[in-house]
């Protein structure tokens, strides 16, 4: 059984929160404040998913390990 792509989706979903965290601030700072809430929620989401796809891969191996 191979491994499934744990650290790829962990990596991209960290990007993901990144790249929207940053447009959040600039967001900010052109003036639009009505979008600011909804995009850095979106990125919290996304950091939080990759740190629940970093758990679950430390389980799969642990679960996989004998």
């Amino acid at each position: 059984m191979t491994q499934p792509p744990f650290a790829t989706l962990s990596a991209a979903l960290a990007s993901l929160g990144t790249a929207l965290g940053a447009l959040a601030v600039q967001l900010r700072a052109v003036g639009y404040e009505q979008y600011v809430e909804s995009v850095a929620t979106a990125s919290v989401l996304m950091w939080t998913t990759a740190c629940l796809t970093v758990v679950t891969w430390v389980r799969f191996r642990r679960t996989n390990s004998h």
